[in-house]
């Protein structure tokens, strides 16, 4: 059959849908038809799928023209999914276009959520496409004689390849594709990326650095012009003095018309704590909601989300509120308006959300802004301007992540072994170890055979045998079975499960939080109010309580920072409120009060002007900077400053910040023309200074737990016999101490510093944020007393002391002194 024939099957079953494909799904199947590689850069709800799932099944047309008669069993395709929520919808499309088109294709999906008996049923019998997740994945290549199971696949598609790079998850996906090009002969790689600002880059970290693959492959922009409408929810009345507390809820009455407008409104929260209040607080004021709104987060259990899910497509429910776990992939069509609650910190998660509502080609997007504070009307703003001129950020991948590649090193020990020349050639073409050199590659092969030089007197640590035939194998059950649990990137804290004490499963939460808790408190979680009764074999026992409560479990990853072109947007709307003849959005105009008393108590910055404001207060001196750089800058700045300041003069700070600044309070008052004469944002002596200043070593000790876990060398335990936090993070600090007393050359242990300057301290935008302030004019402005500005950073040190109830008290006296002066 010829291409034209196959292009002409597909364009068919187009036209019996009563659709038109779209010339990037053309383009897409004529690439690949050709034999090439590629990154197909397409928004959620474009028909992406189908651009790649179509290829996929008329090259099987092509290459067995009888395949209606005779179907050849074995695994033709592979389809990776970060989100275990998105693979249903994968599901329906695949079969969906392999039974009209009479191929007897079997569809299969196997991830967590896959049972025991269904997971043995593949392994005799592979489906012809399996959709799966990158940690399935690896499992599947921790099984003997992965190598004929994968040996006639002939594609694999990457998909949401946006959500993985940039991520451990990333680097795993990269390590498994480098094998799979070996052991598949014909495979062709494909990833699927929304848009974000590096795609090229995107592209060569998907395919690797092997100069052939690169030449033989294409990135494909599906350029469909979607309207995104932000309309921004902008309060009546604007508090002078904003602050973060009330999580945007009172403005809820403003968010129920248009709630009563659509069929169906996906509400978006920045973390799962506030998705609860929010969910809670909705059906308290509005009990006739009841049964037509749902809630849907991370931690909550499966049958609940897939029951939410559905009943979004079927339109069942009149709203959801939901967090990320929603972001991506589940494809519902009705979903008319999406409501995002708060900054979502990044252009591009804002525009992953908008394309949540109106998910069809062609369609308007409509999403509402809804500030928690006043000031988050400046994002909103910004997003604004984001939409309009389409700046989207980088996703920056890791390089030599060595934890994630002694864990690959140990799967395929665990499977049928690997020689150490043959996997070299391999990995040294990703992209991210290109620069592996053979000492350290040494250095890993003696780790996983040995358990590193200080560790070699501990049989535990030594895993891997070499053959006599110079294979590295794993023959021990023991060492096999501990690996497979333990298989994957994501550390979080604990998970517990929540359960009724009479049984009935709830839902996960972190440990950290339920350590906080006594027997007979109550919490709020999964919109039900529970209470503690004890915690046994993992699992938080509980009963349905009618008390009233505030508490709500927080999560680890309810820590969001700005990215750095949000950052940049925001600073330049900033500046424009300073310009007479700008042109100001409709928010910023809303904010002319806050402006006016911010430059009557201070200034509000321009362009070439930096802000130091300085005021005392009962709590004592308050020193306070504006870079408006994101929470993970300032955290890391702030610090920087208190200790170039304590070598100036001996005190003790302590450190509040938000997105926008940083405060140092102190006991006593600072010489602040004397640091400015010190050359305080000088950056040189950058990393030696925050080495000294952050204890660095104790947040990289952090690191290295989560170091410790992904290359195995402690383990979590089984299942329902998980082993405590504290206890995990005793070894890991115990094997950190090893290898900074002894060992200090240790790839992982280095591993750690790396990861914690460069990731979580953002190194790298810290320099350049002090190369950007060394320019500007430095502004100190002596206040009398807090300003607007100020005002949120300062409530923000004070949530960690009090209640919620008795911070809401404390703040309302401030302000009604602040508004009498």
């Amino acid at each position: 059959m010829t291409r034209e024939q196959l292009y002409n099957i597909a364009e068919e079953w187009f036209s019996q849908q009563g659709w038109t494909p779209f010339k990037f799904q053309k383009d897409t199947w004529r690439a690949f038809l050709q034999g090439k590689h590629g990154l197909l850069n397409a928004p959620t709800g474009s028909g992406k799928t189908y651009a790649l799932w179509f290829p996929i099944v008329l090259n099987y047309i092509k290459n067995n023209p009888d395949y209606q008669t005779q179907h050849k069993k074995g695994l033709k395709a592979i389809w990776i999914t970060p989100l275990r929520a998105l693979s249903q919808e994968i599901l329906q499309s695949a079969e969906r276009v392999s039974k009209d088109l009479g191929t007897n294709f079997t569809v299969g999906i196997r991830s967590g959520d896959t049972s025991n008996k269904e997971r043995v049923q593949q392994k005799k019998n592979m489906p012809d496409l399996l959709i799966t997740t990158p940690e399935s994945l690896q499992l599947l290549l921790a099984s003997k004689g992965y190598d004929k199971m994968f040996k006639n696949c002939s594609a694999i598609v990457v998909d949401e390849w946006h959500e993985l790079l940039g991520t451990k998850r990333g680097v795993q996906m990269e390590l498994a594709l480098s094998r799979l090009r070996t052991v598949s002969k014909n495979i062709r790689i494909w990833g699927i990326s929304a848009t974000i600002g590096n795609l090229e880059q995107a592209r060569e970290v998907l395919l690797g650095t092997n100069e052939e693959i690169q030449g033989n492959s294409v990135l494909i922009k599906a350029k469909l012009n979607k309207k995104i409408t932000v309309k921004s929810i902008i309060p009546k009345t604007m508090e002078t003095f904003p602050w973060r507390g009330h999580l945007g809820l009172h403005l809820l009455e403003e968010v129920i018309p248009i709630i009563n407008a659509s069929k169906t409104t996906l509400l978006f929260t920045n973390t799962r704590s506030q998705c609860e209040i929010w969910f809670q607080k909705i059906l308290h004021l509005h009990p006739e909601y009841a049964g037509e709104i749902a809630m849907h987060h991370g931690s909550i259990n499966k049958e609940t989300r897939l029951w939410v899910e559905q009943a979004i497509r079927n339109e069942s429910l009149k709203a959801v509120v939901c967090t990320s776990s929603l972001d991506l992939g589940v494809d519902f069509a009705p979903v008319e308006t999406v409501i995002q609650i708060g900054g979502p910190k990044g252009v591009a998660r804002f525009l992953q959300r908008a394309g949540r509502s109106g998910h069809r080609p062609g369609e308007e997007s409509v999403i509402y802004f809804l500030p928690t504070h006043a000031m988050e009307l400046i994002e909103a703003s910004a997003l604004q301007r984001a939409v309009k001129e389409q700046v989207v950020e980088d996703r920056l991948p890791y390089l030599n992540s060595y934890d994630v590649l002694v864990q690959y090193l140990t799967t395929l020990a665990v499977s049928d072994g690997f020689f150490p020349d043959e996997i070299y050639n391999e990995i040294s073409e990703t992209f991210c170890f290109q620069a592996i050199s053979k000492e350290q590659w040494q250095w890993l092969l003696n780790f996983n055979v040995l358990g590193s030089q200080s560790l070699q007197t501990y049989d535990e640590y030594k895993k891997v045998e070499i053959e006599a035939d110079g294979r590295f194998k794993v023959n021990s059950r023991a060492v096999a079975m501990r690996h497979r649990f333990q298989i994957g990137t994501i550390v979080g804290d604990a998970n517990l499960i929540v359960k009724y004490q009479k049984g009935g499963y709830i839902g996960s939460i972190e440990e950290f939080f339920i350590s906080k808790l006594t027997q007979g408190d109550v919490f709020t979680f999964a919109g039900r109010n529970l209470e503690f009764i004890r915690i046994k074999d993992m699992q938080v026992h509980v009963r349905n309580s009618s008390k009233k409560t505030n508490k709500v479990p927080s999560w680890m990853g309810g820590r969001m920072s700005f990215s750095a072109q949000m950052s940049e947007l925001l600073r330049e709307e900033l500046y424009a409120a300073n310009i007479p003849t700008a042109k100001l959005s409709k928010e910023m105009k809303a904010l002319e009060t806050i402006f006016e008393r911010q430059k009557l108590e201070s200034m509000v910055p321009g362009p070439d002007e930096f802000l130091i404001e300085t005021f005392k207060t009962r709590d004592g001196y308050h020193h306070i900077f504006y870079p408006f750089e994101g929470r993970f800058v300032h955290e890391a700045m702030g610090s920087l400053l208190a200790y170039r300041i304590s070598l100036l003069s001996p005190v003790t700070f302590s450190i509040a910040f938000n997105d926008y600044g940083f405060e140092l309070l102190s006991d006593q008052e600072i010489d602040m023309q004397q640091v400015l004469d010190n050359n305080l944002f000088s950056a040189d002596f950058l990393l030696d200074d925050l080495q000294k200043s952050l204890n660095a070593t104790e947040m990289a000790r952090r690191k290295f737990r989560d170091i410790a876990v992904i290359s195995g060398m402690v383990f979590t335990g089984y299942p329902d016999k998980g082993i405590k936090m504290k206890h995990l993070q005793s070894s890991s600090q115990l094997l950190f101490d090893v290898f900074r007393d002894y060992e200090a050359d240790n790839l992982l242990f280095q591993q750690a510093f790396t990861e914690t300057f460069e990731h979580q301290l953002e190194e790298g935008r810290l320099r350049l944020a002090l190369e950007r302030i060394e320019d500007q004019n430095v502004v100190w402005k002596d206040c009398e007393k807090p300003t607007p500005f100020s005002f949120p950073i300062i409530t923000d040190r004070l949530r960690e002391k009090l209640s919620s109830e008795k911070l809401a008290d404390r703040i309302k006296k401030m302000t009604a002194k602040l508004m009498k002066k």
